[in-house]
Parts: C-alpha cells; sequence; structure tokens
C-alpha cells in the first residue's frame, strides 16, 4: 500500500472513530441522566415509605429487586449478556438503595472470601459488609439487629451440604430471604517472598483442598496441605512464609496482594457454592420463588416415605432433602427440603398444612426468589 493510501486510510479512520466516541459520549450523558433521575425517585420512595408507615421501614424487597433483575434480562437484546446486564443493574439498584438506606450485611469472613463475593454478588458494592468469623455469628449478628441481613454457605456442588448453617436453623428464628449461586474457581496463589520452586506446604479451607485434590495430587504430591478457617486465611498467612501457596479466589489475591501461580485448579470446572440470605421478615412472592423447610417425624417405620408422598400429591417440585440429627430427643429425624414454590401458592400451602399433622414439628424457614445472578 502506497503512503498516500495509508494517510487517506488513516484519516477516514480518524474521522470514523471521531464520530463514533461523539456518539458514545452522547449516550454516555443520557445514560448519567436516567441513572440520576432513577435515584431521584429511589430518594421519593423513601420519602413516601417515611410518611405512610408508622413501624419500621423496610427499604429493601428481596422480591421486587428479583423482578427487576429478570426484566432487564429479558429485555436485554445484545451484545452484552444478560447476566452481565443483569449485573450492572445490580449496582445500579445497590447504589440507589444506598440513598434510602444503605444494607448492612454480615458475612462470613475474614474479608476476601467466596461468601464475601456472594455477598457483593447479592447486594452490590454499595451495600456495608462485615466480616464475622464463624457462621454462628453471623447468625447472631442479624438476630441482635446489628446487620439487617447475613451470608452464609449452604451447599457446594462438590462436597455437599454445609452442616454448620443448617444446624444454626434449627435454634433460630431467622427466615431465609434469599438465595445466591457462586461459580467457584480456584487459583494456587503466591507471596512476594514465595519460593516458587521450594513450595512444601500449602494452605486452604479444607473444602477447597477437596475440591482440588486431583490437582495437588499431580502438581504438589508431596505438599503438607494445611486446612484452615478460610481460604482468606490462608491468603493471609502465607505473606511470611517462603516455601508456602494458598488456594483461594480472587477476590483474596486482589485482597492480599498475592499473584496467580495456577488458574482454576479445581477438580470439577463446574465447581459451584449456594449461599443463602438471611434475615427476619418474610418475603413475599416474585413469581418464581423457592422455600425450604425443616421437618422433624416420630421415629416410626415408612415416616419419611409418608412425607414425601405428601408433596408428590400436591406436585410440589422437592429440590433438595437432607438429614441432620435431632438435637433433641422427642425425635430421631429432621429433614431439611427445599422445593420449587411459595408458601403462598395453593398447592404449596395444603401440602405444608397436611405435613404439619403428620410431623412432630414444622418450621418454615422461608419462601424467597430463586437466584437471579
Amino acid at each position: 500500500m502506497s503512503e498516500q493510501n495509508k494517510t487517506e486510510q488513516s484519516v477516514e479512520e480518524k474521522a470514523a472513530l471521531d464520530a463514533l466516541r461523539v456518539q458514545i459520549d452522547q449516550i454516555d450523558g443520557e445514560i448519567a441522566r436516567l441513572i440520576s433521575e432513577r435515584a431521584s425517585c429511589a430518594q421519593q420512595v423513601a420519602t413516601v415509605k417515611k410518611a405512610n408507615t408508622d413501624g419500621e421501614i423496610v427499604y429493601y424487597r428481596p422480591e421486587r429487586e428479583a423482578q427487576v433483575l429478570r426484566k432487564a434480562m429479558e429485555r436485554n437484546k445484545g451484545p452484552l449478556d444478560d447476566e452481565e446486564m443483569a449485573r450492572l443493574f445490580r449496582e445500579i439498584m445497590s447504589a440507589c438503595l444506598a440513598l434510602e438506606q444503605p444494607i448492612k450485611v454480615a458475612f462470613l469472613g475474614p474479608e476476601g472470601t467466596f461468601t464475601e463475593q456472594a455477598a457483593l454478588k447479592h447486594f452490590g458494592h454499595s451495600a456495608v459488609s462485615v466480616p464475622m468469623s464463624a457462621i454462628d455469628e453471623v447468625f447472631r449478628e442479624v438476630e441482635a439487629g446489628a446487620t439487617q441481613y447475613g451470608v452464609v454457605p449452604v451447599e457446594n456442588s462438590t462436597e455437599g451440604v454445609v452442616n454448620h448453617t443448617l444446624d444454626n436453623f434449627i435454634g433460630s428464628g431467622l427466615k431465609i430471604c434469599g438465595e445466591v449461586e457462586l461459580r467457584i474457581h480456584h487459583h494456587l496463589l503466591v507471596s512476594d517472598v514465595t519460593k516458587t520452586d521450594s513450595i512444601t506446604r500449602i494452605y486452604s479451607h479444607s473444602q477447597s483442598l477437596a475440591q482440588c485434590r486431583k490437582w495437588l495430587d499431580s502438581h504438589y504430591p508431596n505438599a503438607e496441605r494445611v486446612p484452615v478457617s478460610s481460604n482468606a486465611e490462608a491468603a493471609r498467612r502465607i505473606k511470611g512464609e517462603w516455601n508456602a501457596a494458598a488456594i483461594a479466589g480472587e477476590m483474596a489475591a486482589d485482597k492480599y496482594h498475592l499473584t496467580t501461580l495456577a488458574e482454576k485448579i479445581e477438580d470439577q470446572p463446574d465447581n459451584s457454592t449456594r449461599f443463602l440470605v438471611i434475615g427476619t421478615e418474610q418475603v413475599s412472592a416474585s413469581g418464581d420463588d423457592k422455600s425450604s423447610v425443616v421437618i422433624a417425624m416420630r421415629n416410626e417405620p415408612g415416616a419419611l416415605h409418608e412425607l414425601l408422598e405428601v408433596f408428590h400429591r400436591y406436585h410440589v417440585d422437592l429440590t433438595r432433602v437432607e438429614t441432620r440429627p435431632s438435637r433433641s430427643g422427642n425425635w430421631n429425624y429432621v429433614f431439611f427440603i427445599d422445593f420449587n414454590g411459595h408458601i403462598e401458592n395453593e398447592s404449596v400451602a395444603k401440602a405444608l398444612e397436611e405435613v404439619g399433622r403428620l410431623a412432630s414439628d414444622l418450621k418454615i424457614l422461608g419462601s424467597y426468589p430463586k437466584a437471579v445472578l
């Protein structure tokens, strides 16, 4: 291509780019105007609530937020995918809600855990997140009113249920207000003092070590595997150990300024963890909901079969059934059951009414929107 043609192409390219940039600037201005308009509406919502509510004002409505996110995904025409569009709306709603009242959320800490990542995914980065050292402390923080909500892990697709979370529900009056599903990617992290050819110790949470077992057997068969309270704690601990590495996620790597030595080392590529959002209020139906209950059955032959038959007869779709030992001697079986539908649904209400007559005890943990993000 001649120099003249190159020059002509360069001039044409610059003109085209300049025109597109002018268009982008105009669109950005319109987006900013509309976001400000939306924020103003949020402030007006707060004013109306204050004027018409005598008791405690509820600013955060899980069912309403789930509906808005679903509509954002339904309206999306691309090129951004639906989940990315919903994430953008999530942050806009989070910022607007903070104008009414910032949401305070307790999570299983320390900072940098997957639970914190789940909390921010659900509530957005305008929420105030508070790390707690244990799952029962998250429950206590919400019960005491120090935070409005808490986020705790409940099950992993590879390693199964988190029993400590289920056990806390037995003696708690808190409700499940939402759920978060998070794809879990584990990375092998090192610090600036790590001698990467001399790694003899690897820290992580026991579940993360289990989720990366095959990779560790292949790459570090002789390294000591040290379980700690969380992946973030593992990331923090290696800062002063030249022969140690940690298995954790991107948030922990950023928080503790670590380098990724190996990416996505989990044995199952679809590894994911489900988290529950706990609070004090019952959530109204959103149109696509899930419910959770705890049922204690008498020690009688066929008790579980009789229980499941009721749900089958009313066409209630069970998504999870877990058994835990009872803390009381009055019965032997305690079942944690998740199913599709809201307790306001007629078929669900009839099924639970009949189950209540069969069971020694029936405790409704809550109905809540299915995870959107």
